[in-house]
């Protein structure tokens, strides 16, 4: 079962060893660091800040991966457009921000059209496709629909490299480390989401009917749920997420239609390794990937850091494959 079929759940998920699975990868990465601190060879001070750079790509990483998850956990499906719907969100607000709108208020506007796209995708392309059981047709469609969207993106605004200007400029210091205030404002506002949408998922109706239908759709069929709007808003719910990440991150990313595929391989990463279907999962996912990056790259400079976020997703897979927080089938 899913984060979102089991949000109420009194049991709490433990891990083979019966130690709750975050407090595992919190020990786990402590005592690397204490490690890296103590015998890694690197300034501690560089140590510190890829430590916190790592901590607030991870806050980021986790809402995008968070509504793919929750798109698999209740309609069953892999949405290979997430990543192209990144980028949508990130122009939408590139485009307010060119008309004159301060970039966080494009992210809200930004948001609920998104919302809607989600829903109109999943009412016209995906609906009758989740409900027979498709496996391979929703992969089809979200791959296309992908490509649909680099290509209209590639037409309307071209290939060259776009930015916005960040609201406020100037940094934080946090344990000694810097921080600018964009990359501190989109982790504060991506732990706000997370803490929103479990709420949601927890205490409110819709959260009910969502979790019904990630643990039997029929049966929630069976009560009065209608399933088919459940599915729209799941999938308008999992384009807000990626609204939300995006208009966070436009700020301090350079935009090209396809900078959203770059995340679209690390959000599968996170899924996966915090167990498909998991919010608490990919949570604690993007935080784990995000320090990986970070402080991987103090040893292994440029893309050499991805060895290790793949190497550390495959070490998980072998000792838990269902993941972190996954259920065993």
């Amino acid at each position: 079962m899913t984060d979102a079929a089991t949000a109420t759940a009194p049991v709490k998920r433990r891990t083979l060893t019966g130690m709750n699975p975050a407090v595992g990868v919190a020990a786990v990465v402590v005592v690397i660091m204490a490690v890296i601190y103590l015998v890694g060879g690197k300034d501690q001070g560089l140590v510190t800040q890829s430590l916190v750079s790592g901590l607030l790509l991870g806050g980021v990483y986790a809402l995008i991966s968070v509504g793919l998850t929750l798109i698999f956990g209740v309609l069953g499906i892999v949405n290979f457009a997430q990543g192209a719907m990144l980028t949508m969100a990130m122009y939408i607000v590139y485009a307010l921000s060119t008309a004159g709108l301060p970039v966080y208020l494009a992210t809200v506007i930004a948001v609920p059209l998104m919302f809607v796209f989600g829903m109109i995708v999943q009412a016209t392309l995906l609906t009758k496709l989740t409900i027979s059981g498709s496996h391979d047709g929703p992969l089809l469609v979200t791959l296309g629909l992908s490509l649909l969207i680099i290509n209209v993106l590639l037409m309307i605004f071209g290939g060259r490299p776009k930015s916005v200007q960040a609201p406020i400029d100037g940094s934080v210091s946090i344990l000694g480390a810097v921080a600018s205030w964009p990359r501190v404002l989109a982790f504060v506002g991506a732990a706000l989401v997370a803490v929103a949408l479990t709420a949601v998922l927890k205490r409110t109706p819709l959260g009910l009917s969502i979790r019904a239908v990630a643990s039997n759709s029929e049966g929630a069929k069976l009560v009065g749920v209608d399933i088919g709007r459940v599915y729209a808003l799941t999938f308008g719910i999992g384009a807000a997420c990626v609204a939300v990440a995006g208009g966070l991150m436009t700020p301090f990313t350079s935009l090209t239609p396809s900078v959203g595929e770059q995340f679209t391989i690390l959000a599968f990463v996170i899924v996966v390794l915090g167990g498909l279907g998991s919010v608490v999962g990919a949570v604690i996912g993007g935080l784990v990937i995000g320090l990986v990056q970070t402080v991987g790259a103090l040893f292994l400079p440029g893309t050499g850091s991805l060895i290790l976020v793949f190497a550390v997703f495959i070490l998980v897979l072998f000792l838990k494959p269902e993941g972190l927080y996954g259920a065993r089938r």
